[in-house]
């Protein structure tokens, strides 16, 4: 008889953005707890590549991108009821404020923020969510409980991710189904290294010592806190931010 909690055995997880980085990590850790995943992303390789170190011939690859209408239809016409979603889809982009282009702009918050509001929708709409099941947003620190420099579309986009799950946990909590999000601090994915790449090295080290445990957070790190609010630990936990920073914002 299995006893554990945060087990997520017999349970179906769609992630986004599972082709690299946080999204593939939480895909993979999301399997090694039992899960049956759903990968989507936009690249169909790189797809191919997680799921063959998944391992499990019950995965199943959805390629398109969420800024797609007909990504979303195709999604919600190939899975069958599933357990959780995890939205770990998303960009950054450093841009000083008054850099910002409408374009660019618009590009951010179509990514991360509308691309993921309306699967939701069409997920709860169409039923394809079961009684009980766990919604999980990927934010950030930065939007939703601080602020950085050159970072404020960002932010801006994460921020009204915060302010939606809250409206939804509540819309959705007659159904039982649960919204949260985690909020981590700068993680070391390959995005991030792209960034790390244009920053001096003396900046960088500045920035890890800003954190109390002077490291940035590994795609891990998040990927743990996801099994906890997509499993039955966490059955008493909805409309929250799980925050996972490394200490950064408790200064």
């Amino acid at each position: 008889m299995n006893n554990n909690p945060f087990s997520l055995k017999n349970k179906t997880i769609l992630v986004t953005g599972a082709s690299s980085g946080i999204g593939k990590e939480i895909a993979m850790q999301v399997s090694n707890m039992g899960a049956n995943v759903i990968l989507n992303g936009r690249n169909t390789e790189r797809l191919k590549i997680v799921a063959n170190q998944i391992g499990n011939d019950s995965t199943q690859i959805i390629q398109g991108d969420l800024t797609d209408p007909n990504t979303i239809v195709s999604i919600i016409e190939s899975i069958p009821q599933i357990d959780g979603v995890v939205h770990a889809a998303g960009i950054m982009k450093l841009v000083p404020f008054k850099f910002i282009k409408a374009a660019d702009l618009n590009e951010m918050m179509t990514i991360n923020f509308t691309g993921p509001t309306l699967l939701s929708l069409e997920l709860v709409k169409k039923k394809k969510l079961k009684h009980s099941a766990s919604i999980v947003y990927i934010t950030s620190i930065n939007g939703s409980v601080v602020g950085s420099k050159a970072n404020s579309m960002y932010a801006a986009s994460k921020g009204a991710l915060t302010g939606m799950i809250r409206g939804m946990a509540l819309d959705l909590a007659k159904t039982k189904i649960r919204v949260n999000e985690i909020a981590p601090g700068m993680i070391e994915t390959e995005g991030a290294m792209e960034i790390e790449n244009i920053v001096p090295d003396d900046a960088i080290k500045e920035d890890k010592r800003k954190y109390p445990l002077e490291c940035y957070g590994k795609p891990n790190d998040v990927a743990f806190a996801c099994i906890y609010l997509l499993s039955d630990a966490s059955k008493w936990v909805t409309g929250s931010k799980l925050v996972v920073d490394g200490g950064f914002t408790i200064q």
